[in-house]
């Protein structure tokens, strides 16, 4: 559907939304000219919409007072939206909403007209979404499900958590805001009371999980966007610069998308810069490439290669 099919349904929408509107402040809104506003008011008057106008400082274009747009009136780029938006929630979300979005994608085929079933049709052959997740979603589920309902009942957690590379975990209980999914991961975001203060925990490391019977009200302000923005920039970083030889260039090159910077060398040559969470998650990557990968720095990481790298000569040494 054209960008005038999708402005008018936009003015409808506006006039509905609240009568009595200028003209300059409908255009403007809208990104037209007055005139071309005009010409859509006719074309609404035409298609049977009871539209009207008052003259004086008070006035402006209002719908006839009673009318109601009819409902799921869609652009097919909207339907297609609609239906993506369905299908992402179903592959992030797995069984928790599963049911969910597909219902609410057979009452859209119910209801909507051929324009935009053909559109949908049209979307589900040729824009798929798959693997957002990493950790596996089935046995995340029971977890996710108490969570979502601690969160919408505002209920206390009790629960045990270990953090990274430690096999210990702790006990801890928890005003849980928010579920967010992030780079493939599941974290839940909330009032630490061991720590007396906001964390994030992943899904994958909670062991045991209980709801109690303490509520708590989350903070008005709280924001799950600006609290993850806020714990990425207070996150300890590695940075590290790598070479990639001449003949291994092109690799780097493929996965641009991993480093904060790339700067091709005259020898053909390529040197990146990334960010990693620790040492050992920069030597794991960095071995993984072998020997066509050179550490530039930090000196500590050329540290820890070069001691992996003698452990692991050994090893298979060993076995000859």
């Amino acid at each position: 559907m054209s960008n005038t099919a999708t402005r008018l349904i936009t003015l409808l929408m506006l006039l509905q939304r609240q009568p009595n509107q200028k003209a300059n402040d409908l255009a403007q809104t809208l990104g037209v000219s007055i005139r071309s506003l005009h010409r859509y008011i006719a074309m609404l008057d035409e298609m049977g919409i009871p539209i009207y106008s008052e003259r004086g400082p008070y006035g402006g274009f209002s719908l006839v007072r009673g009318y109601k747009m009819p409902p799921l009136v869609f652009t097919p780029e909207e339907a297609v939206a609609i239906y993506l938006g369905a299908s992402v929630v179903r592959e992030v979300w797995g069984k928790l909403y599963q049911d969910a979005a597909q219902g609410a994608l057979a009452k859209l085929d119910n209801v909507l007209p051929e324009e935009q079933r053909n559109e949908i049709a049209w979307a589900r052959r040729t824009l798929v979404t798959a693997g957002m997740h990493r950790a596996q979603l089935d046995a995340l589920t029971p977890i996710l499900e108490k969570l979502r309902r601690a969160i919408r009942e505002q209920r206390r957690v009790a629960m045990t958590y270990r953090k990274q590379n430690q096999t210990r975990a702790e006990k801890r209980e928890l005003d849980p805001y928010a579920l967010v999914n992030r780079a493939g991961w599941w974290y839940v975001i909330g009032h630490c009371h061991l720590r007396n203060a906001g964390r994030s925990f992943r899904l994958d490391r909670i062991g045991e999980l209980t709801l109690l019977d303490k509520t708590f009200r989350a903070p008005e302000n709280f924001n799950a966007q600006e609290f993850l923005a806020r714990a990425m920039e207070a996150e300890t970083k590695i940075e590290m610069r790598l070479r990639f030889a001449p003949n291994a260039a092109q690799l780097a090159r493929d996965n641009r998308a991993y480093w904060d910077s790339l700067e091709e060398q005259r020898d053909g040559s390529v040197i990146i810069t990334a960010s990693m969470p620790d040492l050992i998650w920069a030597a794991a990557m960095t071995l993984g490439y072998g020997p066509i990968v050179t550490v530039l720095a930090p000196d500590e990481l050329k540290r820890i290669v070069r001691e992996w790298a003698s452990a692991i000569a050994l090893k298979y040494a060993a076995e000859k």
